[in-house]
């Protein structure tokens, strides 16, 4: 063949038609790059808000700068760039949005417990929620770090699927162990060897539930959505078919009745709920998980002292009984008017009252963060869930296997229902549970299982970008 024929030959003229030419590679080089560039900015952006947060605690509440905390704060600032160095190896094509977004959440809950320390007085050493929450932060990053790098693809978590739902069984269990398990404000939710740190297990058996409930609904969906009879134009499922939701509304009310714990009843039971109704699209399960949940509250209601007391103070705070009553309504009031004093803009960090709520720091910190940032503060810091959340289902709705999908959609629903849940109860829109707000209230076992859930929906959005689907 001549020169000339060769530069009119087909072979080497027409460009790759597959996807795989030069521009194209180009192009699939860079993005994960700028992803991490993204991430990094972002980051950076995080950890100026945190510092600057501890700064204006600090100033408003002691007059000066401590930098004992700050340095805290730099180490833990250290960690989350060690993740974020991390993922540039192994998860490169990872959403670049949910790192940042817990790491101001992480460290604006750090703030605000430190500044209810100063209020009681609580600074010294391991007295202090601050110093612990720093601690716990620190091992729960360390958690996330090592679920990047040892999670390379979620699909191997389907392996274990019913591995997760005997151990989600086996840490509800824990706490009614004699000798084990501890009694909190009167929920049997802890676990604590001697004088240690008590460790509430229920907030890890969230995440191995998830990993069972995708796992379980990928095996049996068809079942599950394509067999009924048709009511009302909806397809309800056989008798049956009724196991799996009656064996895990029985789960969510032993630990209502038996560990007192309201909340993590209805988390559970949510969760599942959310995630069958993604798995078989039929509003059915839905209607009869509703109604499940109904007759279970109103039987709990009017058999159980503490739920009915916690109805009670849901529905009439300010009765003069129920306020004064012991575990009455005196810590929603408190926390009602800790928000009314914040107003639009707050009275500023550092310069409210927000230890005069009971457990102000774990509880009610949103009432905490309220009074001292007001309504916009709220707002904003709900708009960063919202945009956790919202980036939670993307990563599930852009994959192509299920147990991916319904993997990512239950951590993430797990985290906007625990969100309403808390601030539901803190305004007066449900009755008060109990529930941890996730990243920002103090509790070293909400912290390590919100980072954990935090590693797998970045490793989860890694193997979603690497699919041929996303290469398109």
């Amino acid at each position: 063949m001549s020169r000339a024929d060769s530069r009119t030959s087909p072979v080497t003229t027409t460009p790759p038609q597959d996807g795989t030419g030069p521009i194209q590679l180009m192009k699939a080089f860079r993005l994960p790059q700028r992803l991490r560039n993204l991430e990094l900015g972002l980051l950076i952006f995080a950890c100026l808000i945190n510092t600057g947060a501890v700064v204006l605690v600090q100033l408003g509440a002691l007059g000066h700068i401590d930098t004992d905390l700050l340095f805290f704060g730099a180490s833990l600032s250290a960690l989350v760039f060690g993740l974020h160095i991390a993922m540039r190896f192994v998860a490169k094509d990872a959403d670049p949005f949910i790192l940042p977004i817990a790491t101001v959440l992480n460290g604006l809950g750090i703030a605000m417990i430190y500044r209810i320390d100063i209020a009681n007085d609580d600074m010294i050493g391991w007295k202090s929620a601050a110093t612990r929450q720093i601690v716990w932060s620190a091992i729960a990053l360390c958690c996330a770090i090592v679920v990047i790098l040892a999670v390379r693809n979620h699909r191997v978590l389907f392996r274990y699927t019913y591995i997760a739902g005997f151990s989600a069984v086996a840490m509800l269990l824990l706490p009614l162990v004699p000798g084990l398990g501890q009694e909190v404000q009167g929920a049997r939710v802890w676990i604590g060897i001697g004088s240690l740190a008590t460790f509430q297990p229920g907030e890890i058996a969230k995440i191995a539930l998830a990993v069972f409930f995708a796992g379980y609904l990928v095996r049996n969906k068809e079942v599950l959505s394509s067999v009924g009879r048709k009511i009302l134009g909806m397809r309800f499922p056989r008798l049956r078919d009724l196991g799996p939701i009656l064996v895990v509304w029985a789960l969510s009310m032993a630990v209502i009745i038996f560990q007192h714990d309201l909340g993590t009843g209805l988390l559970y039971f949510g969760l599942f709920l959310v995630t069958l109704y993604v798995a078989t699209g039929r509003l059915s399960w839905v209607c009869l998980g509703l109604a499940l949940f109904i007759g279970g509250a109103v039987i709990a209601s009017q058999s159980l002292s503490y739920v009915h007391g916690r109805i009670a103070n849901w529905l009439d705070p300010f009765n003069d009984a129920n306020y004064a009553a012991l575990g009455g309504s005196y810590q929603v009031v408190q926390g009602l008017f800790g928000l009314a004093n914040g107003g639009l803009i707050g009275t500023g960090l550092g310069q409210g009252h927000p230890e005069t709520t009971p457990v102000s720091q774990s509880d009610y910190i949103i009432a905490s963060l309220g009074e001292e940032l007001g309504l916009v503060g709220v707002i904003a810091i709900l708009s960063l869930y919202l945009l956790f959340v919202a980036r939670g289902l993307r990563i599930g709705f852009a994959g192509q296997d299920d147990f991916g999908k319904l993997l990512a959609v239950g951590l993430a629903f797990s985290v906007a229902l625990q969100v309403f849940i808390v601030v539901g109860g803190v305004t007066r829109v449900l009755p008060l549970t109990g529930l941890t707000t996730p990243f920002l209230a103090a509790g070293g076992s909400s912290l390590v299982a919100n980072w954990i859930i935090v590693g797998l929906l970045l490793r989860i959005s890694d193997t979603v970008r690497n699919q041929p689907k996303a290469m398109v």
